[in-house]
């Protein structure tokens, strides 16, 4: 999935995205370099962090 489509699916905004993702522990995939890059997320990496997010107890 590409950022916009993750931000979606998160239910995030897209800045969210840029910056958190990997403070976060959400794996990236970075293709180029410099301000041209772009990032994608693997939609099974994706899913289990979302699990991972989960509060016990509430």
């Amino acid at each position: 999935m590409d950022a916009r489509e993750t931000a979606e699916y998160l239910n995030v905004s897209i800045s969210w995205i840029y910056k958190n993702s990997v403070r976060s522990g959400l794996a990236t995939y970075r293709f180029g370099t410099g301000p041209n890059a772009k990032i994608r997320f693997k939609v099974s990496e994706v899913e289990a962090w979302v699990k991972q997010q989960r509060v016990m107890g509430g």
